[in-house]
């Protein structure tokens, strides 16, 4: 069930392990866009714009969690691309010590600062207690958001991208079940939504492995694959620790964002939680490619074949320009009815502001999906430092925007802090993978 990647065709190939990618990425969305979308129907709107204010220091935590499995997973895949399955087995086993000691820390970490975090960015009185409720929940869940990416990041790594489709359709399903019955049955508001999302991650991740362990005889671990030592920490952190920086450095920028964002209040805050559920579904084509293309490139790199490295980015930059068209033209056509859909009979006025944020951002998707391509394809080809960079650089550019812009013309400036940094940050990772593989290529030929 494993798919080698370093032969066959990479159109067939990056399209095939891509749709699984999609569709778990869009399940895995649900989690959050079924809270919003029942707390904000059967609670209130100021308990949709309490779940939506939590949105950016969730992803500070949580981002930084994915970043460091998706990290590993690049590893795991160089191993499995060099064909050499006993490095594939000590990988898996280092990454999964790591992957605990990296949740007792951000759990700490975490549930010690929420309240505190929740103040500096200007939260609302009116919300901020069930925003503390709401993110205490889903901190005190790391362990299960780092379970499931981590295994996720495994079967992916081993060219598997259906397996943990399958898990997270079912977890999903539940995630609704419990959705309903915790926050319109038992009355339990956000706190209900938190609740349902974290078992139902923690149960998808326990089904896959149990899965993964029955049906993949080259994860079938010892004793001795669990052994860290320095040489093995740290060829897995210095993969991790930038990509799992790189999106926490992202956080802070949708911080200072979100910081901007509170200060027209908590109609404004739920409108634009709206828009941005809708927003972060319709990019799910742009992020999955990147998964993809991440893998593609670790396990060819693995394999020394940086030709094929070549033609599967040019494959993928055509899938990333489909990407593209087709996520605006269901914002143009389906977006603002979407936002409906998060709110129980939302004035014209907040409409407006969903409809507002979401035609500004989408003028400026060329340069989002240029930012999932080559990030993830960088990564994938060992080089995690300029993605950083370039973290650091989005991070410079919506905190600039999102500072100077909305004293001047208000909220259309906190909607255009998003695309500024991505027109940024986009560019750099072109040039860059422009760069690499110009050098790559006289290298072969030399």
């Amino acid at each position: 069930m494993t798919k080698d990647m370093t032969k066959g065709s990479p159109w067939r190939l990056i399209f095939f392990f891509t749709v699984p990618v999609l569709l778990g990425n869009i399940f895995q969305q649900l989690y959050s866009m079924v809270d919003t979308i029942i707390v904000g129907r059967f609670v209130s709107v100021q308990a949709l714009a309490a779940v939506g204010a939590t949105g950016s220091i969730s992803f500070l935590v949580i981002g930084f969690a994915t970043g460091i499995t998706s990290g590993f997973g690049i590893v795991i895949a160089q191993k499995f691309g060099a064909g050499d399955e006993k490095a594939v087995r000590r990988s898996v086993g280092v990454s999964i010590v790591l992957c605990i000691i990296i949740t007792i820390i951000l759990t700490i970490l975490s549930l010690t600062t929420s309240r505190f975090v929740l103040e500096l960015m200007n939260t609302p009185d009116d919300i901020i207690n069930d925003a503390v409720i709401y993110i205490n929940i889903i901190y005190a869940g790391i362990f299960a958001t780092i379970y499931y990416n981590m295994v996720a990041s495994i079967l992916r790594a081993l060219g598997d991208s259906k397996t943990p489709l399958y898990f997270l359709i079912l977890s999903s399903i539940l995630n609704v079940v419990l959705d309903l019955v915790l926050i319109i049955n038992f009355h339990m508001g956000v706190a209900g939504a938190g609740i349902a999302t974290v078992f139902s991650q923690f149960v998808s991740a326990v089904l896959c492995t149990i899965y993964t362990i029955k049906r993949y005889p080259i994860l079938k671990l010892k004793k001795s694959d669990f052994r860290v030592n320095k040489t093995w920490a740290w060829a897995h952190l210095r993969v991790g620790l930038p990509m799992a920086l790189q999106f926490s450095v992202t956080a802070v920028g949708v911080m200072v964002l979100q910081s901007a964002l509170n200060v027209f209040g908590s109609e404004v805050i739920a409108s634009f939680t709206a828009a941005s559920k809708v927003e972060t579904l319709v990019t799910q084509t742009m992020n999955s490619l990147g998964t993809t293309m991440a893998t593609f490139c670790g396990q060819n790199l693995g394999a020394g074949k940086w030709r094929r490295i070549k033609k599967g980015m040019q494959v993928g930059m055509i899938f990333s320009a489909g990407c593209v068209l087709i996520a605006a033209l269901i914002n143009f056509t389906l977006g603002t009815a979407a936002t409906r859909l998060f709110m129980t009979d939302p004035s014209d006025e907040i409409i407006g502001y969903a409809r507002t944020y979401l035609y500004i951002t989408t003028l400026f998707y060329p340069f989002l999906a240029a930012i999932y391509l080559f990030r993830n394809s960088l990564q994938g080809m060992g080089d995690a430092m300029i993605p950083m960079i370039g973290g650091v650089a989005e991070l410079i550019s919506r905190l600039g925007v999102a500072v100077i812009l909305p004293i001047f013309i208000g909220y259309i400036g906190v909607c255009l802090a998003s695309p500024a940094a991505w027109f940024v940050t986009g560019m750099i990772l072109t040039v860059r993978y422009i760069l690499l593989i110009k050098k790559q290529m006289r290298m072969q030929a030399e």
